[in-house]
């Protein structure tokens, strides 16, 4: 089988919220019993199969786990909607490493799925070996936060796989240059076929209701925690940046490189907020840092 031809095993896991369970789905590509487990998580409004192609790139030599974060995806929706937050997420990954049955992780974490990773890291005995970090840090530019805030959660409906990636790729630009095929493919794993016909966006979207309840004080003692955090980090740590992006600042990027694990910076021409790691030159630093004795 050709790499390209590879497709990804579906599995779940049960994880405990203040109301019970709730199943979260993971993509799991690779050989299972392999020793070297690298975890991929996505961003505050996507899921799992933005890293098909970055899978593909590892499964020879990895076993690549990419979750939904729950709320997301395949993955159940949240009874309490304020529980999207990242405590939760971060005990759902604690309880996702256990059912992996590894000692030792490595993690690549867009945005949202960086900050889970950080948490994660930032714990004693944390489980993470390396850690990716792709164009997000402990302090968020509120520039971002409001631009993301005209889309997240708002009701939107399209007819047709093509109309949706169009309508799509409008708020997600800043991504970078993509072809066409590779944004329809990007594009399918993000819709949920409505019961009435089309498509809609494939999560929750009450996960809107915790991020428009930020406010400017829950921002700056929320800020304070993650540099406390990333202080504690003690894995190797890649940091990719955007080199356009408006939410990790050059500043804060920099600071990064200078304090904590004093992660090594990567930037990319051309790209804002987020790489997508799909652009082969993206791909092959992530692979290098992944696979470097």
């Amino acid at each position: 089988m050709t790499t390209a031809a590879l497709q990804p095993r579906l599995g779940h896991v049960q994880c405990l919220d203040a109301r019970g369970l709730h199943r979260m789905a993971y993509w799991e590509w690779g050989d299972a019993a392999h020793a070297h487990v690298v975890v991929c998580v996505h961003g505050l409004a996507r899921q799992g199969r933005d890293f098909d192609t970055l899978a593909r790139d590892l499964a020879a030599d990895c076993r690549v786990v990419c979750p939904d974060v729950v709320g997301r995806g395949r993955s159940d929706r949240l009874a309490d909607p304020m529980a999207y937050a990242l405590p939760t997420y971060v005990a759902d990954m604690v309880t996702l490493v256990a059912r992996l049955g590894v000692e030792r992780i490595d993690w690549v974490g867009t945005s949202m799925g960086g900050l889970i990773g950080l948490g994660l890291a930032s714990l004693a005995n944390a489980p993470v070996r390396r850690l990716v970090l792709n164009d997000v840090g402990p302090a968020i530019e509120p520039a971002a936060l409001a631009r993301i805030g005209t889309y997240l959660g708002q009701p939107v409906k399209w007819a047709t796989l093509d109309e949706a990636a169009d309508a799509l790729w409008a708020i997600s630009q800043t991504f970078g240059p993509h072809t066409r095929a590779q944004w329809l493919e990007l594009t399918r794993a993000q819709l949920v076929a409505a019961p009435d016909g089309g498509f809609v966006p494939h999560y929750d979207p009450a996960i809107a209701l915790p991020f428009r309840a930020i406010t400017p004080e829950i921002a700056h003692a929320g800020e304070a925690a993650l540099w406390q955090g990333y202080d504690r980090v003690t894995a190797p740590t890649l940091l990719l940046r955007g080199a356009e992006s408006d939410l990790l600042a050059r500043a804060t990027a920099q600071a990064m490189t200078q304090r904590g694990p004093k992660a090594r910076l990567v930037e990319f021409a051309g790209v804002g907020h987020a790489p997508t790691l799909v652009a082969p030159e993206q791909r092959a630093v992530v692979r290098e840092f992944l696979l470097a004795p």
